[in-house]
């Protein structure tokens, strides 16, 4: 059995983690108002609107509370000279292994909310699909995106 991977997210992200879910759940809260807003032209039953609003905070709770921190401390990587080793996930654990040979290109994203956290996401790019590591700080994700890059280069010379 393989070992975990060595490298974790640093704590800057579990906030980062939290804000991202605050905004998903801010989109998710569309569906009790517009319920609402039908309830003043239509006549629905009211205590579907009840229904909703319980729904929408149990679904806020645990997504803005509960599961970020689940997810900051699962979340490890590690890159060796074969292959990348990924391991995340909340409730299901997903462990994945890139092969460096199969690596295309690998690049830093950085949009409004990494930038706030001053964090960079590193993604790496394969003919099937494309990888995330979210939320290292800017320093690691330029090192290891540079490492990845020299390594696959090297793994499709030989």
């Amino acid at each position: 059995m393989r070992e975990k991977p060595t490298e974790t997210l640093p704590e800057k992200a579990l906030p980062l983690f939290r804000l991202q879910a605050a905004i998903q759940c801010i989109i998710t809260a569309l569906v009790p108002i517009g319920y609402g807003v039908l309830l003043y032209f239509f006549s629905f039953p009211f205590w579907i609107l009840w229904i909703l609003i319980a729904t929408w905070m149990i679904h806020m709770i645990f997504t803005v509370i509960v599961f970020p921190p689940i997810k900051w401390k699962r979340w490890s990587y590690e890159v060796l000279g074969e292959e990348i080793d990924l391991q995340y996930g909340v409730i299901i654990m997903k462990r994945t292994l890139v092969p460096m040979a199969r690596v295309q290109h690998v690049d830093t994203v950085q949009g409004p909310l990494l930038k706030k956290y001053q964090l960079s996401a590193v993604t790496i790019s394969t003919a099937a699909t494309v990888h995330t590591i979210p939320a290292l700080s800017q320093e690691v994700a330029d090192h290891l995106r540079d490492q990845i890059a020299a390594l696959a280069a090297v793994a499709k010379d030989d």
